[in-house]
């Protein structure tokens, strides 16, 4: 069992819903990620999604992109980032922590190497946004034999035949991408959203978790009530992208979170 596993379960024993919150690596600088990494438990985050910068970030819009950028234009490294999730672990073992990004900088590693350094600087899960299903020996496999979840996004345009697929190989939980698009671009509605997320729940056992535009805590309440619980991305990195201290950053990932726990 992973420490996914491990939170959804103590979640469902809770009746609680699930606040995921994704931070850019290295945006400004790995001081100040790893600042409200660490504050971010405390704020009531549930499981942290560190964002792996990446020149070509396709599914990603521009508040991310630009926290990409400015990552890597600071230096920041796959090296680097895993460096943050050491860190954290000296003062926190039990949150999980998810990378979420894309194949080429992990294929430029190694598929061997990157595993084996992501187990042993305390990663829990991997959401690699251009893998599809028909890639799962590249790396879905082999992650899953190292001890880490791979969990696979769902989308609106995931029909009844394709699903099956999309889940065949997924663990730790599914990521219902609710819109069509990029990240932040539109705002999801839970009426919308809820026949999709119950058509998933009822191919898995998996918790379903709904992201991509949620930027309010009403509306994290509003997605999460209607699924296991809700991510947050962009509002979060926006935050740091304007250098705003961190207990400010901190403040808002609390505010987002009890909307979501509210659910």
């Amino acid at each position: 069992m992973t420490r996914i596993d491990a939170k959804f379960a103590a979640l469902k024993d809770q009746g609680r819903k699930a606040f995921v919150a994704y931070l850019m690596a290295g945006d400004p600088d790995q001081e100040t990620t790893l600042a409200v990494m660490r504050g971010m438990p405390a704020a009531g985050v549930d499981v942290i999604e560190l964002g792996m910068p990446f020149t070509d970030p396709m599914a990603d819009g521009s508040t991310i992109q630009m926290a990409g950028q400015r990552a890597l234009e600071g230096g920041q490294t796959l090296t680097g980032t895993l460096d943050l999730a050491r860190r954290f672990r000296e003062q926190d073992d039990t949150t999980p922590i998810v990378l979420m990004g894309y194949y080429n900088p992990i294929y430029s590693r190694g598929v061997d190497r990157f595993l084996a350094e992501a187990k042993a600087a305390g990663i829990d899960g991997l959401i690699v946004v251009d893998l599809p299903p028909e890639e799962d020996d590249e790396l879905c496999i082999p992650a899953q034999a190292a001890g880490l979840n791979f969990i696979r996004l769902a989308t609106p345009t995931t029909d009844s035949k394709r699903l099956p697929r999309v889940l065949e190989n997924t663990s730790g939980f599914v990521y219902y991408v609710s819109i069509n698009g990029i990240t932040g671009a539109a705002a999801p509605k839970a009426a919308d959203v809820a026949p999709e997320v119950a058509r998933i729940k009822a191919a898995t056992d998996l918790p379903v978790i709904v992201g991509f535009g949620i930027t309010t805590a009403e509306a994290a309440e509003s997605i999460a009530s209607i699924a296991d619980g809700c991510v947050v991305g962009s509002a979060i990195v926006k935050l740091v992208g304007e250098g705003r201290p961190v207990d400010e950053v901190l403040a808002r990932v609390a505010d987002l979170a009890g909307g979501a726990h509210r659910a």
